[in-house]
């Protein structure tokens, strides 16, 4: 078997673990057989999600093929300093978000045994542009490495997942949030910023609390 068609098997196990440790039909079965395992059930998946990923990584290191393309000069400058913009990103989001509950700590300390995510509803600056920005950022840093062989169907991969993987976790939104998340998702695009698709404050803040961002006069021609 060629070494990279099991670079693509090993991330697709992968993606399939994530996937189905993360839907709701998963955590719904948990719930009903095993309701003792789910103040630790996020806890659990994001440990195992670490681990399974560290084989996959060590593939990766081992084929370690000629370059593709390397990023020089003032592309190097350009590319790196995107990523570097994107990590800053990442990193002043984090504010927004409970990091004890994403890491599932809060769960364990509350005894928590509910399906639903207990983060509530809300809107940092960066969801005002897009509705996925930890996946965009993501992509930024992806796509701004050098490239070997292995890297690129890594690349290819990881985006690819990305685009089914953030469809699945709407579903949960909607789930979650209903109809509060579907004007949410006609006024945002998914990953890629467009200027005339985004929410200003007042809007956002609208939305978060279950109100019509604007009213339905001025709403035409902003679906999608």
């Amino acid at each position: 078997m060629s070494d990279y068609l099991l670079l693509v098997i090993a991330w697709a196990g992968y993606f399939s673990f994530h996937s189905l440790g993360a839907s709701l039909t998963m955590k719904r079965w948990v719930a009903a057989r095993r309701p003792a395992v789910m103040p630790a059930y996020r806890l659990i998946f994001n440990f195992l999600a670490l681990l399974l990923l560290l084989p996959v990584l060590a593939l990766m290191h081992r084929l370690d093929g000629a370059w593709l393309w390397r990023w020089e000069g003032g592309a190097f400058l350009f590319a790196n300093g995107l990523a570097v913009l994107a990590a800053a990103g990442f990193l002043w989001s984090l504010r927004w978000y409970d990091g004890q509950e994403f890491m599932g700590l809060r769960q364990i300390r509350g005894g928590v045994k509910s399906v639903e995510d207990q983060e509530q509803f809300h809107l940092s600056p960066l969801h005002r542009h897009v509705r996925h920005p930890w996946y965009s950022l993501g992509l930024v840093i992806l796509w701004t490495r050098d490239m070997n062989p292995a890297l690129l169907i890594s690349a290819l991969l990881i985006t690819l997942y990305l685009v089914i993987g953030y469809r699945l976790e709407e579903r949960k939104l909607i789930a979650y949030h209903g109809e509060r998340y579907r004007r949410y998702r006609e006024r945002v695009p998914a990953l890629v910023p467009l200027p005339w698709k985004r929410l200003d404050a007042k809007e956002a803040d609208r939305i978060s609390t279950g109100e019509n961002p604007l009213p339905d006069k001025d709403k035409v021609g902003t679906g999608g």
